[in-house]
């Protein structure tokens, strides 16, 4: 199925790893033109040499006067996925006021800001778009020890209907894909204990965590005009966890 990407303007956060680099790679390969925003240098260098023509941009999300100025003049942007995203995770009696300010900037108010960049450019134009968030199944039922990360990805999820609401008459489509644990590098360090994976496999009932192509193919679909009619739209990629 041609999902008409070729010849878009895409910007992916997060890309230097997991998901966010998957994503990178699945949009090049469909022709798409890309802009690949991560924090660490050497992960964009090699992405480069993977994907060439691929325009790489390094800033710390975190950092609201950096990103502006690494952002604001990139572009024209079509399509976003705001995939940049910290799990800290602690025990709710312990968590710090370190990890929760670094997780809310990242997994929150970054999107916020990007959004907010991207989207005016594309009003600007008068063009129509598209954005999808990577949130979580832990927006939606609290995980031990994830108090904050829960936190983050359930205002994600709002976030993510508000801006569908408000951008929605500009002809922009905002939505969410929420996988379950994902076998990315961050999920299998935080998911590598075989009995806290039991635990939470017990509770899907394909028996498994998802591959980053399962989530990767949601996101192109979201970001393709083949979903046109969808917005607003929180989409599990969690083996049915969410239905139990």
């Amino acid at each position: 199925m041609d999902l008409g990407l070729s010849g878009r303007w895409a910007m992916v956060t997060g890309a230097g790893k997991g998901i966010g680099r998957s994503t990178v790679q699945a949009l090049h390969a469909a022709g798409a033109r890309v802009v690949a925003v991560s924090r660490t240098q050497a992960d964009l260098d090699s992405l480069v040499r993977e994907c060439p023509g691929v325009e790489p941009v390094c800033v710390d999300l975190a950092d609201w006067e950096a990103t502006e100025q690494a952002l604001h003049s990139v572009g024209p942007v079509d399509l976003l996925v705001n995939n940049a995203a910290v799990a800290l995770l602690q025990p709710f009696l312990e968590i710090t006021k370190e990890a929760c300010d670094m997780s809310f900037d990242v997994n929150l108010r970054a999107v916020i800001q990007v959004s907010q960049i991207v989207a005016r450019g594309m009003i600007a134009r008068g063009a129509p778009g598209a954005i999808v968030n990577v949130s979580s199944q832990a927006s939606q039922r609290a995980l031990t020890n994830h108090s904050v990360y829960c936190s983050t990805k359930g205002a994600l999820d709002m976030l993510t209907k508000t801006m569908a609401l408000e951008l929605g008459p500009h002809k922009i489509r905002v939505n969410a894909v929420n996988p379950t644990v994902v076998m990315t590098p961050m999920g299998q360090a935080n998911w590598s204990d075989p009995h806290k994976a039991k635990v939470l496999l017990d509770r899907i009932p394909l028996g498994k965590f998802a591959e980053v192509e399962n989530v990767v193919d949601a996101i192109l679909f979201l970001l393709s005009d083949r979903s046109g009619m969808t917005t607003g739209s929180t989409m599990p990629v969690d083996g049915g966890f969410l239905a139990t």
